[in-house]
């Protein structure tokens, strides 16, 4: 099981959100390369960067858009670490998702075109299968889109079952009630999903101890491949890696 530290990208910076709330935002670096570079030091093995305003504009542009806005950053963290990348956030066409991979991006992950753009997905698992990850955000087992603006009436564990059934590999499940706010995951919603499903699945929201990865690694989920960690390393409630000895 691997940790997974996050970079959320927002003007250039390297910040964190409370439950995915674009005004509740905190900046913790001006220099993302450089926190980049950090967590590699600390012995990640994949880095988790999210562009949030490509996932913020995306909303009101259609759902063609792919208005990162990040991504020259994106690059020079591709081009400057020796660790697999993986990045999200407002991807909603062929032509993004081929440059992000042509740029070195390991994995592109799509969320809301999982849902809006089943023909866009289908393209690019056919393409590219083992570099598409799709993003399952939830609130209250139902599926979230547009950078979490949207509530769909759509339950997260079938569309886990669905991204199974087109041959999606990687999924990451995020509760975003829990995102940002250090009060432990949703152990038995992502065990839910990850018994529902064979593919692998990622965790993301709420980490905030390494006690929160033990407990992960003790729930003996095969499928279970890896946690996303975002504002505990910032803050310093945890630190990477003491996290990652507890995965070996």
């Amino acid at each position: 099981m691997l940790v997974i530290p996050a970079i959320d990208l927002k003007g250039g910076n390297c910040v964190r959100l409370y439950q995915g709330k674009i005004d509740e935002e905190t900046i913790y670096s001006k220099e993302p390369l450089t926190v980049a570079k950090l967590w590699q030091s600390q012995g990640a093995k994949r880095i988790h960067i999210v562009d949030l305003d490509g996932a913020f504009s995306s909303k009101n542009s259609g759902k063609n858009s792919g208005k990162m806005k990040n991504r020259e950053i994106i690059y020079s963290i591709v081009n400057e670490i020796d660790i697999p990348v993986q990045t999200g956030g407002g991807i909603r066409d062929y032509k993004t998702v081929k440059e992000l991979i042509k740029n070195g991006v390991g994995r592109v992950i799509l969320g809301t075109s999982a849902i809006s753009d089943r023909e866009l997905l289908e393209k690019v698992i056919s393409k590219w299968p083992d570099k598409i990850i799709v993003g399952i955000d939830s609130s209250s087992g139902k599926v979230a889109i547009d950078g979490w603006q949207d509530i769909t009436d759509k339950n997260a564990i079938d569309l886990a079952g669905e991204m199974e059934g087109l041959g999606i590999k990687e999924i990451i499940i995020t509760d975003i009630k829990k995102d940002g706010t250090l009060q432990g995951p949703s152990f038995k919603w992502i065990e839910k999903i990850a018994d529902a499903v064979d593919i692998s699945v990622i965790a993301s929201g709420g980490v905030s101890t390494v006690e929160d990865i033990k407990k992960f690694k003790s729930m003996d989920l095969d499928n279970l491949t890896g946690v996303i960690v975002g504002k505990a390393l910032y803050t310093g409630s945890m630190k990477l890696s003491e996290a990652i000895k507890e995965t070996l």
